[in-house]
């Protein structure tokens, strides 16, 4: 039997709807993803770079106390907690992990220098240097330790490094502290020497911390003796590089009188 032209009419209609409607939706791929993949995409680059820092954070505890040949890939992912094959995810062997741990380090600890300018006030600009060093002493020791223990052993992994960025770096802040002997506000001082010793007087507090407590009964986590710390090491060096505020002579102060 012949349908009628309404019945026909009616499953066109609704064919046309559907088409257009089909036609208004954009892929995924043009529509964007959706908010819920956007925060994924996000969330799995910060989650593998957390994992990264926890890894790092494991090998340098390992590391400092026990070195690269007394330090396992097994003993750092099992105090990652996580698997060994995920570590090698992210370092090729132990060697790779170990540089990548001095690397951190090695940023860390020059961090402090970066900031030292020609135009800061010298007086200043060390003292807040000392308090810098002495607070990283304080808060990660082991990286003052391991970073020690490669120097001792002659730096056979951090050479490199050592030639490349340290090297550059003090280069060119030794050039600043020339520059404050130069224009009067530093007494004469071999920059070199100057950073030497900075180094020392701050590192001591981690490197040596048993023979620091055996000797003063406190460590830098006392909050009373870190300041003292602070203190007795700023004057220590300020006092004898520091080019103290001039007097106005006597005749001149008649005559302002």
């Amino acid at each position: 039997m012949a349908r009628s032209p309404a019945a026909n009419k009616a499953p066109a209609d609704a064919r046309r709807r559907k088409a257009t409607a089909v036609a208004g939706r954009k892929p995924a791929s043009v529509a964007g993803t959706s908010p819920a993949r956007r925060s994924g995409a996000t969330r799995r680059p910060r989650q593998s770079e957390d994992k990264r820092s926890v890894i790092l954070s494991a090998a340098l505890g390992l590391f400092s106390r026990y070195g690269l040949h007394g330090t396992s890939v097994d003993q750092v992912a099992a105090r990652a907690d996580v698997s060994k094959s995920n570590l090698l995810y992210y370092f090729a062997n132990k060697e790779e992990l170990y540089v990548s741990v001095l690397r951190e380090l090695l940023h860390v600890w020059l961090e402090p220098l970066r900031g030292f300018s020609a135009e800061q006030d010298p007086r200043e600009a060390i003292a807040g240097y000392i308090r810098r060093k002495l607070v990283i002493s304080r808060d990660q020791p082991d990286a003052s330790r391991l970073f020690c223990l490669e120097m001792i052993q002659g730096a056979p992994l951090l050479r490199d490094e050592l030639d490349r960025e340290l090297s550059t770096l003090v280069a060119r802040k030794s050039e600043v502290i020339a520059e404050w002997v130069r224009s009067g506000r530093l007494r004469p001082v071999a920059p070199h020497h100057l950073v030497f010793g900075l180094w020392a007087l701050t590192q001591h507090y981690a490197d040596f911390a048993v023979q620091v407590q055996a000797i003063a009964g406190r460590t830098l986590q006392d909050a009373a003796f870190f300041e003292e710390t602070v203190d007795n090491v700023q004057r220590l060096v300020l006092d004898g590089i520091c080019v103290p505020a001039t007097v106005p002579a006597r005749a001149d102060q008649d005559r302002t009188a």
